[in-house]
């Protein structure tokens, strides 16, 4: 047997149908992720219109120091991520290996800064509940709600993705994938680079509100 016709699954003609396939279920799953995070979003948006100074008082107590490097962090596991991918398009196997690993290592120094910025918050007593203390606007306990809930959403989906990529590097440095066949690497790419977009927008509108 063949490598193409080992990673052929038998309900598809070929190679080709294949990779359309998978890219095409990565792309219907982004787009419900799309939903679940508008959602967040909407929410957010509307509290933010109808209370601007709690949200800006409250956005003051974010670490922009800390948001901003994971901001550079994750913006260079997606390059890692599309180089790793174009590794696996090429046949180049150490490479690839090499670079979905670089991208989990990145993956990582996020999910460690962001812990970080975490403790600095029950520290503070920042964490929406009975303990919740702020010398400002009562209704800055919904901006860290809302924090808390993306941010905390945003990282599970980190997680995972860094599980997932892990486990496509074992398969990459086992010489599973080749020009032929490299789907679960870009499937994998575009999860990644979703969870890197979606950070984009986290940044600015939770760290920068009022810093002009």
């Amino acid at each position: 047997m063949s490598d193409s016709e080992h990673v052929l699954q038998h309900h598809f003609d070929d190679l080709k149908q294949q990779h359309e396939a998978s890219t095409l279920g990565m792309w219907a799953f982004l787009i419900t992720e799309v939903l679940f995070f508008g959602g967040l979003f909407a929410g957010y948006a509307q509290y933010r219109i109808r209370y601007p100074g709690a949200y800006a008082a409250a956005s003051h107590h974010l670490d922009i120091t800390l948001g901003a490097i994971n901001t550079a962090v994750l913006i260079a596991s997606s390059l890692t991520m599309a180089l790793a991918v174009r590794g696996a398009q090429t046949g180049r196997r150490k490479a690839t290996a090499g670079l979905l690993m670089s991208t989990v290592a990145l993956g990582l120094v996020f999910l460690g800064i962001k812990a970080v910025e975490y403790s600095h918050k029950f520290h503070e007593h920042l964490v929406p509940g009975p303990s919740f203390s702020f010398d400002g606007p009562r209704e800055s306990q919904l901006f860290f709600s809302f924090y808390f809930a993306m941010t905390g959403m945003h990282a599970l989906h980190m997680i995972i993705g860094v599980v997932l990529v892990t486990i496509i590097a074992w398969f990459a440095w086992r010489g599973r994938y080749s020009p032929e066949y490299f789907s679960p690497v870009e499937v994998t790419g575009l999860y990644w680079h979703f969870v890197d977009i979606v950070w984009i927008f986290l940044f600015p509108m939770l760290y920068l509100i009022g810093r002009h």
